[in-house]
């Protein structure tokens, strides 16, 4: 029988990212990656392969990576794992190991509902050659209903829309489009700008059936209306791929994710968990989280990889950070909205900056950004931000990520040293994060004095 010190299952964003981490802390430790995928696909790029990438061939995990990092590669499927005697089943052979990692990611929810498994109807699988399929699929048709209007709703939508021929509709249950992840402001502004593209929206409606008889046909919504469709598309969110864990008795939380302690172990001491199977809480108060991204995914991955031999590093909670982009618009968030501070209980003071990216602003590459900073009353605290505007949003959003996780205040945000550029970033007079933690300072004297 073969052993491996470390052996990881499964070979996306947390898999290979916790091999990696393994290898750069345990140079002399033999690591084993099992996944079932001959082809890996880039989690966030899978709505850009039916437009801006073309293929799913051209939004592939590059395998090269194994090689360089001496990690052994194995295309295969795990049936069952054997705490107690540390092995694993694969097909016919039985693998043991000192250290496993589990990283087997989430399956998209399919809702129960009528027609549901009529042709035509898909679920966004990371798999290549569903990916294909789906994409000859879209080819002959001319009404596309997208179900759900968060991130991988809005940007199928647009992506699609673009080959010009066809009529693409996004029904979104909520009021809004991305409500669970913009203040309502920037989801409007998200809604206003992908319907001037030329994609439908309908919000507040319910999916109560899809038509059709093999094939699908339309989506009949709870008000009564129907829409025709030759394809819908399922973007309602996904659950934790459990089933491996649960047969090999770990413990799975209320969320029906595996539990894991801070440092990614589960209730078995040589096994940790990362990615989207694993268990989530926030970083504001340790509350559990819901929150599925690659990014999340890779930090965990990071611990759980290092962690492996010797306890280096803790998770200090999902603090949430993510993005978005349809054409020239990109919208970011960091940490938590108003909307969401307020939900929690948190007493707020919002500052929102409206400016040019550029000083002047007659420079190449202006484009019009806001920022909003949301902050807690009393300590001045930075609870989370939002950005909308050009590319830069991406990065902007990544130094408010840190500002969050270093619970840093108003007062010294307002005190940041920026590097700044007429053809790179505003205006040192009024560079945003700086100008935002200013009016926040000044709002929050204000409501001190009308308190007292």
């Amino acid at each position: 029988m073969n052993k491996y010190d470390v052996i990881i299952i499964g070979g996306s964003a947390a898999g290979l990212t916790a091999g990696i981490t393994a290898r750069r802390h345990y140079p002399d430790k033999s690591i084993l990656l099992i996944r079932e995928e001959k082809q890996v696909p880039i989690p966030c790029g899978i709505p850009y392969i039916f437009g801006t990438v073309g293929s799913p061939e051209k939004n592939l995990i590059a395998d090269g990576v194994y090689e360089k990092n001496k990690i052994e590669l194995k295309i295969d499927t795990v049936t069952s794992i054997d705490k107690e005697k540390k092995e694993i089943q694969v097909g016919n052979e039985t693998i043991g190991y000192e250290k496993l990692i589990l990283a087997t990611g989430s399956l998209p929810v399919r809702p129960n509902l009528p027609g549901i498994d009529k042709q035509g109807v898909f679920a966004i699988y990371k798999n290549v050659d569903y990916l294909k399929a789906m994409q000859a699929y879209l080819q002959d048709a001319k009404n596309v209903v997208i179900v759900g209007g968060g991130f991988i709703g809005i940007e199928f939508a647009d992506e699609i829309q673009k080959n010009g021929d066809k009529e693409v509709t996004v029904v979104e249950i909520g009021a809004h489009c991305l409500n669970l992840a913009y203040d309502e402001e920037f989801s409007i502004q998200m809604e206003d700008y992908i319907q001037s593209r030329g994609v439908k929206i309908k919000t507040a409606a319910k999916v109560e059936a899809i038509l059709g008889e093999a094939n699908v046909t339309g989506v009949q919504l709870s008000d009564g209306t129907q829409l025709p469709a030759d394809a819908v598309i399922l973007g309602i969110g996904a659950a934790a791929n459990v089933e491996l864990a649960e047969k090999a008795g770990l413990t799975i939380g209320k969320s029906g994710a595996v539990v894991v302690d801070r440092t990614m172990k589960t209730s078995d001491s040589s096994i940790f968990a990362c990615g989207d199977c694993a268990k989530k809480w926030t970083f504001f108060g340790g509350h559990a989280s819901s929150l599925r991204l690659a990014s999340i995914a890779t930090l965990e991955a990071r611990i759980a990889g290092a962690n492996l031999f010797g306890i280096k590093r803790e998770n200090v909670g999902t603090i949430g950070v993510w993005s978005t982009a349809v054409a020239n618009l990109a919208m970011a968030t960091a940490g938590l909205t108003e909307t969401m501070a307020k939900q929690a209980g948190y007493e707020t003071v919002s500052a929102t900056i409206q400016g040019p990216n550029r000083h002047p602003g007659c420079m190449p590459g202006m484009a019009q950004n806001t920022l909003k900073m949301v902050f807690e009353a009393n300590s001045g605290v930075l609870l989370g931000g939002q950005v909308s505007g050009d590319a830069a949003a991406g990065e902007m959003i990544n130094i408010i990520s840190a500002c969050i996780q270093g619970h840093m205040t108003a007062e010294q945000i307002a005190m940041f040293q920026t590097g700044t550029h007429p053809a790179l970033t505003a205006s040192p007079i009024a560079y945003p994060l700086v100008n935002a933690a200013e009016e926040a300072i000044r709002m929050m004297k204000l409501k001190k004095e009308k308190a007292s």
